[in-house]
């Protein structure tokens, strides 16, 4: 029996008017979804624990099986993992967005953030970006890492664990009240938006009609991670098919191979059907008993806030990543149990995480379960299948109780 986890970030949401009081999930052509819930069990799961926040980092945990309770240090210290960074237990990691500011005349506290993602800047581009950061923002006990996207990595010696706000919570709104009472962190954000607002890159990026990438923005603040090994807990070999640090770092964290596809990066217009086949591959011909596929998209066009965008997001997981998997290990002939969840909302009205539980689907190729017409939020809350403890959800798959 092989086992598969689609984790599509952020797919679920609430009805939208636009939609006629229908989620994008609702409103999107997903035919294999459909066509597998008719024969799978539907239910939902509390993928983020009372009184955390809901945050990918969380959720992720959760589903891969980890209690974030007991297991949560902070994000950037997963992200830190993927990056290879070697941090030492006193050491406070931060992830470091690049985030486009609005450019009006005045004082930085009075900007908004418009764009978490700086139109989701590429990595080649973000990479010469940190490059003169790390130069104009040099200060001793604070190392700047490289890593995808938008995604990157401030690393403090002998630092202590501070909240801060995701840029993604805030979105339209004054930085004022949300910058850090830190005054080494904080002048770094208003000293990075001078270093960056005239650079060549964000010249050249508005010339193309892009946003620029104008300032850092430091969050998810943590300690070192200890996870224990997935293969130790579950007696299964697995690996990670992702393009995000935070999800190569937790498979790190426990072990785990992580699997690089050529052209997945996270966006709308990543590597799906790419990512599929490795999954494909790493199950029937290298004899890996678990593969987890991790798709971005759907949340990053949540925080967008384009519905349509999100539609289509959903749209290719179903065409290009869920419909490739159970074709082909139905071809292969392979015995497989599916899970297809989202790890939290991710509502386009708000444009940021919440925390109500997710629709998921469990499909058994070798039984054929009475399930429901369809595959969304409304279908899945009609059943009787509710985890409050949705880290138990992977023992459920696997069919065998996790320490």
């Amino acid at each position: 029996m092989k086992y598969i986890v689609v984790l599509s970030d952020g797919m679920a949401g609430r009805p939208l008017d636009e939609l006629g009081g229908r989620t994008t999930l609702e409103a999107a052509h997903t035919p294999c979804m459909d066509r597998l819930a008719k024969m799978s069990e539907l239910g939902m799961a509390c993928m983020v624990p009372k009184g955390m926040a809901p945050g990918s980092d969380t959720a992720n945990l959760a589903v891969m099986g980890y209690d974030p309770r007991v297991y949560y240090t902070g994000r950037s210290p997963l992200e830190a993992l993927s990056i290879g960074v070697d941090m030492e237990e006193s050491d406070v990691s931060f992830r470091c967005n690049i985030v486009t500011l609005s450019e009006e005349e005045g004082p930085y506290e009075e900007r908004i953030i418009l764009d978490h993602s700086s139109d989701e800047i590429s990595t080649e581009e973000a990479v010469v970006l940190l490059k003169d950061l790390k130069e104009g923002l040099k200060k001793e006990g604070y190392e700047f890492y490289a890593g995808t996207s938008y995604r990157h990595l401030l690393v403090q010696k002998d630092g202590r664990v501070l909240q801060l706000t995701p840029p993604h919570d805030i979105l339209t709104k004054k930085i004022g009240e949300y910058l850090p009472e830190d005054e080494v962190l904080c002048d770094m954000m208003k000293r990075s938006y001078e270093l960056l607002e005239y650079h060549p890159i964000n010249e050249a990026r508005r010339k193309r009609g892009l946003k620029p990438a104008n300032s850092v923005w430091f969050w998810g603040a943590g300690k070192k991670p200890a996870l224990t090994s997935f293969e130790d807990r579950t007696g299964k070999k697995g690996v990670m098919i992702s393009a995000v640090d935070l999800l190569k770092g937790i498979a790190v964290g426990a072990g785990m191979e992580r699997i690089i596809v050529e052209g997945a990066d996270g966006g709308l217009h990543t590597n799906y059907r790419g990512k599929a086949q490795a999954a494909v591959r790493a199950l029937v011909d290298e004899d890996c008993d678990f593969a987890y596929i991790h798709i971005e998209a759907p949340d990053e066009m949540g925080h967008q806030g384009i519905i349509s965008d999100k539609i289509t997001a959903i749209e290719r997981v179903d065409q290009e990543v869920l419909a490739v998997v159970s074709g082909e290990l139905d071809a292969e002939g392979v015995d497989y149990r599916l899970l297809l969840l989202p790890d939290h909302p991710t509502p386009i009205e708000v444009r940021t995480h919440t925390d109500e539980a997710v629709p998921y689907l469990l499909y058994d190729s070798t039984v054929k379960t009475k399930g429901k017409p369809f595959y969304n939020e409304r279908t899945a809350s009609e059943t009787e299948n509710n985890w409050t403890d949705g880290y138990k959800l992977l023992g459920h798959l696997l069919q065998e109780e996790l320490c």
